[in-house]
């Protein structure tokens, strides 16, 4: 398992940095453009269409591996897709990135999705669940599911920024930096190995690159 989770990140290395850069042309357009006072009153919004997404497709993968390997424990896998995705969401979406924030000195509060829009971010997870129990789908392009946990990790750093903040490089590079982080390990380990852990398969693999 490890030999494979390793061997893994290796692989899906260059779409997260790819995914990361976008995040980083974005930052540098708005910074550039002065389009910061236009886009941080919006950040939340966005931030909480990005972040339910991400938690729906990694609650429809995780539970569909798991039930693929193990289906007739149906309450084991609503749990599997609920801490794989609400748990591991959260750390990729909302506590890396406020690391990041905290660390650059940006002010700004944790925004933990399940708690501050429990309808919402919660409901996204069972849908993955319900989806992932009644027709197993483990074949999503890799490289979407980066570009949408990149984009809701960069909303977050975004939402931190107050209007008529000053961006510079050095913020730049450590956004990079904690955009690639956001998304590569949380996001990779878990859909490769999070839901194998419970089931003792490592043979079967979440998502097929297209």
């Amino acid at each position: 398992m490890l030999k494979r989770i390793t061997g893994e990140l290796k692989q899906h290395a260059p779409f997260t940095s790819l995914g990361a850069a976008t995040g980083i042309i974005f930052i540098i357009v708005i910074a550039l453009g002065d389009f910061l006072p236009k886009i941080t009153p919006a950040s939340e919004e966005i931030f909480y269409v990005l972040h339910p997404t991400h938690v729906f497709l990694s609650a429809l993968t995780t539970t569909s591996i798991y039930m693929k390997s193990e289906g007739h424990r149906l309450w084991k896998a609503v749990m599997v897709g609920i801490t794989g995705s609400l748990g591991i969401a959260t750390l990729s979406d909302c506590i890396i990135p406020y690391i990041g924030e905290t660390l650059l000195g940006f002010e700004q509060g944790i925004n933990i999705g399940f708690i501050e829009k429990p309808l919402l971010t919660n409901s996204a997870a069972f849908l993955g669940i319900a989806i992932g129990c009644w027709k197993q789908v483990t074949k999503f392009p890799h490289f979407g599911h980066v570009l949408i946990s990149t984009w809701a990790s960069l909303f977050h750093v975004i939402m931190a920024l107050s209007v008529g903040a000053i961006i510079n490089w050095f913020d730049i590079i450590a956004v990079f930096v904690f955009l690639f982080l956001a998304v590569w390990i949380p996001c990779c380990t878990s859909d490769i190995a999070y839901p194998l852990i419970f089931t003792g398969n490592s043979k079967e693999s979440q998502f097929h690159h297209h």
